[in-house]
């Protein structure tokens, strides 16, 4: 099956680049399901490593279940030490309702703490029917989910210092129209003549 790229618009697009360097991460894995958790945290930190980080400049933070991710990651984020967040988890279907309650209230930890802390944060929470198919995303059939989460943090560390680059640039060259800055000064000089006693 051959896959076609997508068609040129002709409009500029801004990416971020797969440079991890210089740039510092934060880690939050859970250790309930650790067989799995490890998987994607020796991924993540492995993509992170071939992207250009440097070993000190990634820190692993480790909370009990996926549940604590969303607080640990807000946590980290409002220190401003690190350009971007990696959350790792991994959650298993069970019997009760259970799952779904703790999947949407990670998933909207994390978007919020993102959001709000203007921090880039990585999803590699896996959400599986069964163990199989967590197995199948750490590593195996699906490749590892970390890994993709390392690469999808450092593209946005990246891409969020190349817009507030050009952002300011932006604000630098917002110079007036000519005509307008005639007209600004047309107003001024009017207001004094009011201003003046007759």
């Amino acid at each position: 099956m051959k896959i076609e790229s997508p068609p040129e618009s002709g409009v500029h697009a801004i990416e971020g680049e797969l440079d991890a360097s210089g740039k510092r991460f934060a880690i939050v894995v859970a250790r309930f399901n650790a067989f799995i958790t490890e998987r994607l945290l020796l991924s993540a930190c492995d993509g992170l490593l071939r992207t250009g980080a440097a070993k000190k400049d990634i820190d692993v933070v480790r909370v009990p279940g996926a549940f604590e991710i969303p607080s640990a990651a807000r946590t980290l984020a409002e220190t401003r030490k690190y350009d971007a967040v990696i959350c790792l988890g991994c959650l298993l279907r069970g019997d009760t309702a259970h799952y779904d309650v703790i999947v949407n209230e990670v998933t909207r930890g994390i978007g919020q703490s993102a959001q709000q802390t203007g921090v880039p944060h990585a999803f590699g929470v896996l959400t599986c029917e069964n163990l199989a198919q967590a197995i199948d995303r750490a590593g195996l059939k699906m490749g590892n989910k970390g890994f993709e989460a390392a690469l999808a943090a450092v593209e946005m560390a990246a891409l969020q210092q190349v817009v507030s680059g050009q952002r300011s640039v932006a604000r630098k060259k917002q110079v007036p129209h000519p005509r307008f800055a005639r007209v600004r000064n047309d107003k001024k000089k009017s207001n004094r003549k009011n201003t003046r006693r007759p």
